[in-house]
């Protein structure tokens, strides 16, 4: 290292010499070394995945809590059931898995594993009181459901103790296929119009309709069936029918159809919407032709989605249009059952053989509503690009 000095200067009379300027050496480059009898790394998880070795402490730490809320509910504490020790389970557990987390980490990983198993245990909560349901219902109403004419004939002349082989859900499966079919024809154009109002059009009006459709979204289904009755049956004298059973389902499904609408079309891009009012179309041309092909998928799942709601109403029905045996075709000629009619008689009923059908057309009835949502699901799906070579 050499030091080398610079000329004096003379500034104001004074003379000031400047720093020694310091020659630093070249910097070299060193390759790494490969060790070609050293072991292969070992592959490293990926981000947000745990090791080996926390897969273990977390199975360990719950392990190891079920056995000490075994000992302290069923041979310590008098607090015998399975409830108690779900309840000492998810309570110890949460606390081991805090005490070996700790024991090795940080305290923003012992809060992580704390709230990893909050969540996991709410979802499995969740995911066994469905499968719970699906199950004891299904169990209690299988043995109809072996039998054909459940889903082909009616009640008519079926006694509450006559055998599984005579009767069936046909009528009521029909009415709820015509009462459907009607609410369809008035919520479908009304629930889209009033999604293309409050997105295309806007306005303070539109603020007022969006204000109102959110209220309606949480509006209990007795009060919908207690509109319909006292405006179309009390007020105009119309008779307790399958219209005004349709009518109080359209009320229901109306908001979750027009809230639906509203967010798929926000979801489409005003690029497309500027393109064509830029080659000259109408704002009507533009909702037509480019906004609603282009949201048609989200459209149907709104679709689907309020059919499912309104496919499971039994208030609004058995406000507006009672119970019948027999085939109804005629939706204004009289009182035509449906699927959540048929499931409240026959469960209100003191006889197991009507109980049985009961569980039997609730089982029907979830298989309906399970496969309406899978449609939904399917035809929410985008498509999948073709992958390019």
């Amino acid at each position: 290292m050499t030091t080398t000095r610079v000329p004096t200067t003379r500034v104001d009379g004074r003379t000031h010499e400047a720093e020694p300027v310091v020659a630093r050496p070249r910097a070299t480059t060193h390759l790494p070394t490969r060790d070609l009898d050293a072991a292969p790394p070992a592959p490293r998880p990926g981000l947000g995945k745990p090791t080996a070795e926390e897969r273990f402490a977390t199975v360990g730490s719950w392990v190891s809590a079920f056995a000490l809320a075994w000992l302290v509910t069923q041979r310590i504490l008098p607090l015998g059931g399975p409830a108690w020790l779900l309840v000492v389970w998810f309570v110890l557990g949460l606390l081991m898995s805090a005490v070996t987390t700790s024991m090795s980490g940080r305290r923003v990983d012992v809060v992580d594993r704390v709230v990893a198993g909050v969540v996991t245990s709410g979802a499995l909560v969740v995911g066994a009181a469905l499968v719970s349901t699906v199950v004891f219902v299904v169990y209690r109403g299988w043995e109809p459901l072996l039998h054909l004419n459940f889903f082909v004939d009616d009640m008519a002349g079926v006694g509450p103790r006559d055998p599984f082989d005579r009767g069936g859900i046909g009528h009521a499966i029909v009415g709820s296929a015509i009462e459907l079919g009607i609410a369809i024809a008035v919520t479908l154009p009304l629930g889209i119009g009033t999604a293309v109002f409050m997105t295309e059009v806007g306005g303070r009006f539109a603020v007022v309709v969006r204000t109102i459709v959110e209220a309606m979204t949480a509006l209990p289904s007795i009060v919908a069936g207690l509109f319909v009755y006292t405006v179309l049956i009390v007020a105009l004298g119309f008779p307790r029918s399958g219209f005004a059973a349709a009518m109080a389902l359209s009320v229901m499904m109306l908001p979750i159809i027009a809230r639906a609408a509203d967010v798929v079309l926000r979801v489409v891009p005003g690029g497309l919407r500027e393109a064509s009012l830029a080659l000259g179309a109408s704002r009507w041309r533009t909702v037509w032709h480019v906004v609603l092909p282009t949201a048609r998928p989200g459209l149907a799942t709104a679709l689907i989605l309020g059919v499912a709601r309104g496919v499971g109403e039994t208030s609004p029905v058995l406000l507006t249009s009672g119970v019948a045996t027999f085939f109804v075709t005629n939706p204004t000629d009289g009182v035509m059952n449906s699927l959540p009619l048929f499931i409240f008689k026959g469960a209100r009923s003191p006889e197991p053989m009507d109980i049985e059908r009961a569980f039997a057309a609730a089982t029907v009835l979830l298989v309906l509503v399970l496969v309406l949502f899978v449609i939904a699901r399917l035809v929410a799906r985008p498509p999948h690009s073709r992958s390019s070579r």
